[in-house]
């Protein structure tokens, strides 16, 4: 049994709390940009083209960075208070990575007006006039600074965890396949954080490789690269990061869901086999996104639609299955925890469908250039991890203690619903995602739908920022202000 004494679980509390409000202060401002993006589409306002593209590419990056970095600053505090020796120290020097690669981003993009968008595509993303000069090279050394503070703390944690029970195999689960009861259980927090951030250190090291490469382009001219290589390695990293960031948020629904059901849950063959099989599937899916190529071998999009579906089914079945049965005829007093979890289930469920419906070659086709993608991705972030965030935000400053989910959650949850149903709808009506406004195609009628569309989106992303400002007059009190620790 790990053991932490009351001054080191102080100080991990007092660095996740220092991830928690700085999450809370970003999040509601590259929401903001979003916002702009929607009603210059909408035609409300006129954004230079220039400018609604530096607001994409910060808004995308943006947000992918802080939900991950946040998400890794939560793990490192529950593993850290209750599992393995976790630094609070390298923790504060990961946290102050983050932040000066965060500054240098903004600055490049809103300042220096780097425009390559959250796809950062070679060889757009050093190209000239896709931003000035400076901005391209801090913007490209900013994302450097990130990969590496997101390459230290995985491996931090994840080296962490290997000491702790014994190496990979181990935190992997395969000792739970023999005939044999295991002589020590392993934390479903364990195994979901090792199935998360391995795959991610691997494609952070990919995303390095990708940005070095953009750097020395951008500083030798003469350089070139294959543009097929290079989408390879920018979309593995990209594609890898948003999915494990859902998967981290899923490892602490596992840890703490029961504090509130009061009842066990723990790792099984089931749950080994699942986790185990994402692990693998992961590192593949994203070949997805390069159906439109057709320089890329065949076999590798088939082996992209395969591994598509088969990273949906396993993990997301057996999370689903194991909170049917925590809340099931329990004794649960629906707080804001269990709700928000429900809720993140129901996003990671209906964006993962979405993704699944993109992610079928002949669907591709016709949906891949449209608001679907955006559709999907956004219903994985915004009614996925957020709700999952949230739920550790509130589990933070309230511990157990029943606390009912207020008129902003619920605000927030109709505005997210309202906002992504217009990404929907529009995908359904090919309206073309990345479109900085409509008035120049050439389809009929297609200007008229999609700024509907984004006009509607827009009001609804008011509701969002509406419902997150009085949920935060909770959780501030609470996380800032509150002196006796919440039962946990």
């Amino acid at each position: 049994m790990y053991e932490i004494n009351t001054t080191e679980a102080k100080n991990h509390r007092t660095l996740v709390k220092v991830w928690t409000v700085t999450f809370l202060i970003l999040f509601p401002l590259l929401i903001t940009l979003g916002l702009l993006m929607r009603l210059n589409q909408g035609e409300v306002l006129k954004l230079q083209s220039m400018t609604f593209y530096s607001l994409m590419t910060l808004h995308g990056l943006g947000m992918a960075g802080v939900i991950f970095s946040t998400a890794l600053g939560a793990l490192g505090y529950l593993i850290g208070t209750r599992y393995a020796k976790i630094s609070v120290g390298f923790g504060y020097f990961i946290y102050a990575l983050v932040v000066l690669g965060t500054l240098g981003l903004t600055a490049a993009t809103l300042f220096g007006k780097y425009a390559a968008g959250w796809y950062l595509l070679y060889p757009i993303s050093v190209q000239p006039g896709i931003g000035q000069n400076w901005a391209i090279t801090l913007a490209l050394l900013s994302l450097i600074v990130l990969g590496v503070a997101w390459v230290l703390g995985s491996t931090h944690i994840v080296y962490a965890l290997g000491k702790r029970y014994g190496g990979f195999t181990k935190l992997m689960g395969w000792h739970y396949l023999g005939k044999e009861e295991p002589k020590e259980e392993l934390p479903a927090l364990a195994l979901i954080t090792t199935v998360s951030l391995v795959p991610g250190i691997i494609s952070f090291l990919a995303g390095a490789v990708f940005l070095v490469m953009n750097l020395l382009q951008h500083f030798e001219g003469t350089l070139s690269y294959d543009p097929l290589i290079q989408k390879n390695l920018v979309f593995f990293f990209g594609h890898t990061l948003v999915n494990i960031a859902m998967y981290m948020a899923v490892a602490w629904v596992y840890e703490i869901m029961p504090s509130f059901t009061h009842r066990d849950w723990k790792v099984n063959k089931a749950v080994v086999y699942a986790w185990n099989g994402t692990f693998f599937f992961i590192i593949f899916a994203y070949f997805h996104h390069l159906y439109m190529d057709f320089a890329q071998p065949t076999s590798l999009h088939y082996v992209g639609q395969i591994a598509s579906y088969l990273s949906a089914i396993p993990s997301t079945v057996v999370t689903m299955f194991g909170v049917g049965v925590q809340v099931y005829h329990g004794k649960l007093k629906w707080s804001i925890f269990p709700m928000a979890v429900i809720i993140g289930m129901t996003g990671w469920a209906v964006g993962g469908f979405a993704a699944i419906v993109d992610s079928t070659i002949n669907l591709n086709k016709v949906l891949h250039n449209t608001l679907w993608v955006p559709a999907h991705f956004h219903t994985y972030m915004l009614l996925g991890v957020i709700p999952f965030l949230f739920a550790f935000f509130y589990y933070l400053a309230y511990g157990s203690e029943e606390k009912k989910p207020s008129w902003g959650f619920w605000l927030f949850v109709v505005g997210a619903a309202g906002f992504l149903t217009m990404f929907y709808l529009g995908g359904m009506e090919s309206v073309p995602r990345r479109y900085s406004e409509y008035m120049f195609t050439n389809v009929p009628g297609l200007r008229e739908v999609g700024s509907k569309y984004a006009k509607i989106a827009a009001r609804f992303i008011e509701i969002v920022v509406l419902g997150l400002l009085i949920m935060y007059i909770s959780l501030f009190k609470n996380l800032l202000f509150r002196k006796d620790l919440p039962k946990s």
